[in-house]
């Protein structure tokens, strides 16, 4: 295999630039993990506006009941909301423990409605009408001000959250025990890049791959013999627990397949299969972590939320504010939390979204400034200006 091959194969590239920096005594023991729902999820279908007549109006296919004994309705959380009853079993309990909060109404104030644009615009976390460093993803800036941070993307390549100057490990676990490059490719590898920039850089990711690749081991072995029945996103989470638990503080993992255009379902169906999937996977956490948890936060969000009425086929199409999960052992939850307004024509975003009434940026400078403890002047390197809300989610 030629030089130039293995860089155009990507064997290599998604390690160039991994830190091989692991949590160590004396360190923050605060953790967050930031799950990214790319596609734009139906967020009134995630948490449902129960006590919105309109919202019945405006979904004769797709909305979901009012809280009721039958096990197809929402789950009841408060007079205005309920939830999806797809994750009854998994994320309802931590919802009823006070683990679980939702802040609805929220996101950017992006109006793009572009997957890719939007996107970005939320993972660089910069002001939307000053100059755009590609380079400077918000991770990536907490990192450098957090101090002994340990950050992991558990991405195949490096996200856009992630890029900047503070160096981080990446590695997508989903296919863990079929490397792609193995021992001998490895050490061959290597010896190319000798003498070179990039050899510091190389050795390092493949000290990364090895070390995340001996955590998980013991697992691995298991699943071999069939002991790991969860598929999907579930035994990524799992893993994900545990390299957390040990390793990495600050991380990032995406989970695609929200742009339900058609056919999403309502208490079952295409979307309710992706809660279930998701659900599963995120109530997996705090067995994996144990006494881990109570310092771990999880932020889940979207670029946008999905137009409140639906569309011709039976499903949503891109819209503007949606609903942020917080969850974690420490999190005062069992409450939906931020500024809300009551549902109905005359308050619909250009008369077809939710509105954006708790700006992400502001929400999210609110919980990491308690999460890291950070002074006003490192929030304002990660979120530049940016004015931090505290909704008391710590």
């Amino acid at each position: 295999m030629q030089r130039r091959q293995i860089i155009a194969s990507g064997l290599i590239l998604p390690w160039i630039g991994g830190s091989t920096r692991l949590l160590a005594a004396g360190n923050s023991t605060s953790r967050l993990l930031f799950v990214f729902l790319r596609g734009g999820y139906d967020a009134a279908s995630l948490l449902v506006p129960i006590s919105s007549s309109f919202y019945y109006e405006s979904r004769p296919d797709i909305a979901l009941a009012k809280p009721s004994s039958d096990l197809s309705s929402a789950l009841p959380l408060n007079a205005d909301w309920g939830l999806h009853p797809a994750l009854r079993e998994s994320l309802y309990p931590l919802y009823q423990s006070g683990e679980l909060a939702f802040v609805p109404f929220s996101g950017t104030h992006d109006l793009s409605r572009s997957h890719f644009e939007t996107q970005d615009s939320i993972e660089l976390g910069q002001a939307l009408d000053g100059h755009k460093d590609y380079d400077s993803g918000f991770l990536n800036r907490l990192a450098t001000v957090v101090a002994g941070s340990a950050p992991m993307a558990f991405t195949d390549q490096l996200p856009t959250i992630f890029q900047g100057n503070a160096k981080v490990a990446n590695s997508a676990l989903k296919s863990l025990a079929k490397p792609s490059v193995d021992a001998r490719q490895s050490d061959i590898i290597a010896a190319m890049y000798r003498g070179t920039a990039l050899a510091a850089p190389v050795q390092e990711g493949f000290t990364v791959r090895n070390e995340v690749m001996r955590e998980l081991s013991a697992e691995m072995d298991a699943a071999s013999r069939n002991s790991i029945t969860a598929k999907g996103f579930e035994l990524e989470a799992r893993r994900i627990g545990k390299l957390m638990k040990d390793s990495y503080n600050i991380c990032f993992i995406d989970v695609g397949g929200w742009d339900t255009h058609a056919g999403q379902g309502a208490a079952t169906g295409y979307l309710a299969n992706r809660f279930d999937e998701l659900g599963r996977g995120l109530a997996a956490l705090p067995l994996e972590m144990g006494k881990s948890w109570k310092d771990t936060t999880v932020v889940v969000m979207s670029e946008f939320g999905r137009t409140f009425r639906q569309n011709g086929n039976r499903g949503t199409d891109h819209g503007h504010g949606s609903v942020m999960w917080i969850m974690g052992g420490s999190v005062h939850g069992g409450r939906v939390a931020g500024e809300q307004v009551t549902l109905q024509k005359s308050t619909l975003f250009e008369n077809r979204d939710y509105p954006v009434l708790n700006e992400y940026r502001s929400v999210l400078g609110g919980l990491l400034t308690r999460q890291f403890g950070l002074t006003p002047n490192q929030l304002g390197k990660v979120f530049p200006e940016s004015k931090p809300i505290d909704l008391g989610l710590l």
